[in-house]
């Protein structure tokens, strides 16, 4: 079954999904964080049926998270890199990592992010780079921004003022500019 088609909507979520939601694409890119690169490390890795993984890296490379690199002429042959889409996907991935240790291993984590240097556990959380405040509810949200059509600036004001919400910084809770 065919899923819906998630590239024409706005929502940067709804976009990110299109390109790696599919739970096959995420493994493929955890597989690439520990270090394949080749069609057959991640093939042995996963333990994928070989179609599976040809139409998940196509697709990963089509989305520009990964790119084709040729390493054999005779025969040809390619491994994947990470290009900087890709790359910028691993601090997503430590933040499901945290989320499934904290939520779904009862028996504790397999798998934890550490200090590179050090070897101390690291807690990954989300902050704002302007203020380094961890980035939580209710002292951050969603709003609408400047490409917001009428639909998507209606949805995030409807949700800001069911919270109590008062706009600041010159923006409406719609996202548009107050004057």
């Amino acid at each position: 079954m065919r899923h819906k088609s998630f590239s024409d909507q706005q929502c940067p979520i709804a976009r990110s999904l299109e390109r790696v939601g599919e739970w096959w694409s995420i493994l493929v890119l955890r597989e690439a964080f520990l270090g394949a690169r080749r069609f057959d490390d991640f093939r042995k890795n996963l333990n994928i049926a070989p179609n599976t993984l040809t139409k998940r890296l196509n697709a990963l490379v089509e989305a520009g998270v990964f790119e084709r690199r040729r390493y054999s002429e005779r025969p040809p042959r390619d491994h994947y890199a990470l290009t900087e889409a890709g790359r910028d996907f691993r601090p997503v991935m430590w933040a499901l990592l945290a989320w499934g240790n904290k939520h779904f291993a009862p028996e504790g984590p397999a798998v934890r992010v550490v200090d590179a240097e050090t070897g101390a556990v690291a807690d990954p959380v989300l902050v704002d780079r302007a203020t380094l405040r961890p980035l939580r509810s209710p002292e951050f949200r969603s709003a609408a921004g400047p490409a917001a059509d009428a639909t998507t600036r209606s949805r995030h004001a409807r949700a800001a003022s069911s919270a109590g919400v008062s706009c600041a910084d010159g923006l409406s809770c719609d996202g548009s500019q107050n004057v």
